[in-house]
């Protein structure tokens, strides 16, 4: 088998940036590898997903279980695996991801109270590792951002249309949440945390993403 690295975070955390330009840097390096993102939204098999965002099974996150959300997601990554990049991970090949099944423990845990969060992450992890059998990551970036920070990354993302986000978007409570459960599975599943933001002039920032790109290279290149 090959090398499966996750990039996990918030909202505007810079999952997708991140993954870019460590792959530039591996390729750069001769180094063979596939770069994919979950949803994957140019597949049919996100349909549920999109429906999910859209507000179409209720206007709020919390309107869709955690167990009904988690198996739209993964539905959309065995999708993905089956046709896409399945066969170059089994022939050893190095596949960076933006968002995996660590997103639906990030957001999923996010609508049950702390005490059942482990019972959470085992059915997950359980469900999509090993009833589905798509494969588990060998290691998860997870980028840490203050919900402030990435709060405003959105709206700039989005040109102040505030419109555009999802229903998980717009909704700051339940993000606030989710950077709670997202710190409690850095934290007890051993991810390799990025502190993406600092201070300057009093207020609170993000670094350069050239800054990041360096601590995320010095983390994964041990495992390649």
């Amino acid at each position: 088998m090959g090398k499966l690295i996750i990039f996990e975070g918030l909202d505007g955390s810079g999952k997708g940036t991140q993954t870019k330009l460590t792959a530039e840097a591996l390729k750069a390096e001769g180094r063979e590898l596939r770069q994919i993102t979950f949803p994957n939204y140019q597949s049919a098999s996100s349909s549920l997903v999109k429906m999910y965002l859209g507000g179409e099974f209720g206007q709020r996150p919390d309107d869709v279980n955690a167990y009904a959300a988690s198996s739209f997601y993964a539905v959309d990554r065995y999708a993905s695996y089956k046709t896409d990049w399945g066969s170059f991970y089994r022939e050893g090949g190095l596949v960076l991801s933006d968002r995996y099944t660590t997103s639906n423990a990030v957001h999923q845990c996010s609508k049950l109270p702390p005490m059942h969060w482990d019972g959470f992450l085992n059915w997950l992890f359980d469900f999509e590792y090993k009833k589905i059998g798509i494969p588990a990551p060998d290691c998860v970036v997870y980028l840490a951002v203050e919900p402030e920070v990435s709060q405003k990354l959105m709206t700039e993302r989005y040109h102040g249309d505030e419109s555009r986000k999802d229903i998980q978007e717009k909704d700051r409570e339940y993000m606030a949440r989710s950077r709670a459960a997202a710190e409690y599975c850095a934290r007890t599943l051993g991810w390799q945390r990025i502190e993406c933001t600092t201070i300057e002039n009093g207020a609170k920032t993000m670094r350069t993403v050239q800054d990041i790109n360096a601590e995320v290279l010095a983390q994964i290149r041990p495992l390649l």
